[in-house]
């Protein structure tokens, strides 16, 4: 919600009162490049995500200070559930579904006071989202009560002609009919709405109705009161990219890194001695900011290795070397640092071998007490239009990954991420790895300051890390079958699963390690049966027994164990962010109320269903302490 409100504040001394986000489409395919904009895999986290960014960028009153912009909710409804996980493809599931898991979010934003909402590209039960009345109309206005603009996706009407059910006459008054008002880009509406109303196709009321919602969104932005009201110099040249908002984003960023490994507590690092920073995305400014930010001065950034000059000055002495190319395959890097055929994101492509750049990454790594390898994915990789068949770190950057672990010093991975990556073999070779996502501006400090123990690694994961690419889609809140495998993933015949592989992730959704060692007690209820109109408090004592103070995130999960349908292993039903001093204990409270076990059934009621609930608690979606009730 911060960051959010930062954006909103920026946005709105720049000249811009509408913005295209939240996008909070789930989604447990990581190969999809768009979960990079996303809210990841779970329906509950993502309707809190959904909240708190349209409370940041549009208030809590509803009323647009001067200072608020206009959210748009996106992709409504189902994108994240691509099949293949490519961009842009097709979808199809049951409307139950939908609405137990994937609605959610959309519905949370709406809730909020979401001033538009965004169509989708995909198809919705074979008709394309935006064209898709059911959609737009039934649910999205009559059910959930949405009053406010629905405008497509970047040339989502043309889109449908592709789609194969019209031409752009038929396209452009198939999604009015449905409920689209705005039409991006494809000027279907221009073009044919006077031939469509001429002809009888479409009413004049349709049109009215879309001009309405869009002249009322102005209006409720202060645009009839004053044209001009997002176009102040003054706050332009005060309020943006101020030291305050500067330093939140290094915070932020900090915050939401996620540490995967730290073996023998090799992090935080000790200010002195010597440190190796190796890797193509060690002094890479543009990469740093992650997918959508055509707009950005890219040389905004701070590097990796500024950050680390900044933060340690000459109390550690930095070694540098590039190390590598992105990949091997140069047309596969223009791919990725190029947008529109102009230079982007770009890398310097080293003009000298592999060899020669390994060669000299391994004589600096030599000398060098811990090696900090930066490496990861390229900002574009991730993204629209960035679906990956493969899942690990690209190629000649894994390479040399492996010939810095076999010269025997200690090696910390910084990983650059818009994803769930595979990363088995770092995670069986590597002393610690630090998964920092793309940080933004601040990138480099914020980096330098968790390496180094001035800030804490904050992060947890929301989408499940596959083991290999053949796992996936993965999610935590699978369903069990009538074969389950066991808790230990053993591989075994005749149970789901794989014969060449276990079925458990590498790291599962809501892990994420600290600087210090957290203890968890038992579950305890404060009874074991909830009448109607009543609710159960759920506790758990969390110690904290390291020697550094720390934060842990602890997570409620429920399993409905006796329903007339199937239903997940669990969800994820609450979270706790707490702090503990070294030795302190605190106790973490979860009410547990008749809302929280409801779900929609195969005739779309909405209820929970008396029977016996297993309450979960812990540090993440697998390492769990267990409790049981009855729902009466």
């Amino acid at each position: 919600e911060r960051a959010a409100r930062i954006a909103a504040i920026e946005a709105s001394a720049s000249g811009i009162c509408w913005t295209f986000s939240p996008m909070v489409d789930i989604s447990r395919d990581p190969r999809w490049g768009r979960v990079a904009e996303g809210v990841g895999e779970d329906p509950f986290l993502g309707s809190a995500v959904a909240r708190a960014f349209v409370y940041g960028y549009q208030g809590r009153d509803g009323k647009y200070a001067e200072d608020e912009i206009m959210s748009c909710v996106k992709h409504y409804a189902l994108y994240g559930a691509s099949e293949a996980g490519r961009d842009y493809n097709t979808t199809d599931m049951s409307r139950q579904r939908m609405y137990n898991e994937y609605f959610a979010p959309y519905k949370a934003a709406v809730d909020a006071g979401v001033g538009s909402v965004m169509a989708s590209f995909n198809e919705v039960d074979g008709i394309p989202a935006t064209a898709n009345r059911w959609l737009m109309t039934e649910v999205l206005r009559n059910q959930w009560g949405f009053g406010g603009l629905v405008v497509t996706d970047y040339t989502g009407i043309a889109e449908m002609i592709e789609h194969g059910i019209g031409d752009m006459q038929e396209v452009s008054a198939r999604a009015l009919q449905a409920g689209i008002d705005m039409d991006m880009v494809s000027e279907g509406f221009l073009g044919t709405l006077k031939k469509s109303l001429d002809e009888k196709r479409i009413s004049l009321q349709d049109i009215d109705r879309a001009c309405r919602r869009i002249l009322e969104a102005k209006y409720k932005l202060g645009l009839f009161e004053d044209p001009y009201r997002y176009c102040d110099s003054r706050r332009a040249a005060t309020q943006v990219y101020t030291p305050e908002h500067c330093a939140e984003a290094r915070r932020i960023a900090a915050e939401s890194f996620v540490l995967l490994k730290n073996k023998d507590r090799l992090l935080p690092l000790a200010p002195g001695g010597t440190v190796a920073v190796i890797g193509p995305l060690a002094d890479n400014k543009p990469n740093m900011l992650g997918t959508w930010t055509m707009g950005a001065d890219l040389y905004s950034a701070v590097s990796v290795l500024e950050g680390l000059r900044t933060v340690v000055g000459d109390r550690v002495e930095l070694l540098y070397a590039k190390g590598s190319n992105l990949t091997y395959d140069k047309e596969m890097e223009d791919r990725v640092t190029q947008n529109w055929g102009v230079p982007y994101k770009h890398f310097d492509r080293d003009g000298r071998s592999a060899a020669q750049l390994e060669a000299e990454a391994l004589a600096v790594a030599r000398r060098a007490d811990v090696i900090v390898a930066v490496m990861g994915e390229a900002a574009e990789l991730a993204g629209e239009g960035a679906s990956r068949a493969c899942l690990d770190i690209p190629d000649a950057q894994k390479e040399l990954l492996k010939k810095l672990t076999r010269i025997g010093k200690p090696v910390v991975l910084v990983l650059f991420a818009g994803r769930p990556m595979t990363l088995v073999w770092e995670d069986a070779n590597v002393d610690a790895i630090l998964n920092v996502w793309f940080p933004g501006t601040e990138a480099g400090l914020a980096v330098a300051d968790v390496l180094f123990g001035n800030a804490e690694p904050g992060g947890r994961l929301t989408m499940t890390f596959p083991r290999t690419v053949g796992q996936v889609p993965l999610r935590y809140s699978c369903k069990s079958t009538g074969r389950p495998a066991d808790e230990a993933g053993t591989i075994r015949a005749y149970v789901t699963g794989y014969i060449d592989e276990t079925v458990l992730p590498l790291y599962p959704f809501g892990y994420g390690l600290s600087y210090t060692d957290f203890r968890y007690g038992e579950l305890e209820l404060d009874r074991t049966q909830m009448a109607p109109g009543e609710s159960i408090t759920a506790s758990i004592r969390v110690t904290n027994t390291g020697e550094r103070p720390g934060s842990e995130v602890v997570q409620l999960y429920i399993r409905d164990r006796m329903a007339s349908v199937t239903r997940p292993v669990k969800e994820l039903k609450g979270f706790r962010k707490i702090r503990l001093e070294p030795g302190e204990t605190q106790r973490v409270d979860f009410t547990i109320d008749a809302e929280m076990l409801k779900f929609h059934t195969p005739d779309l009621r909405y209820v929970y269903e008396p029977g016996e609930f297993e309450v979960m608690a812990g540090p993440n979606s697998a390492r769990l302490s267990k409790s049981v009730f009855n729902a009466l």
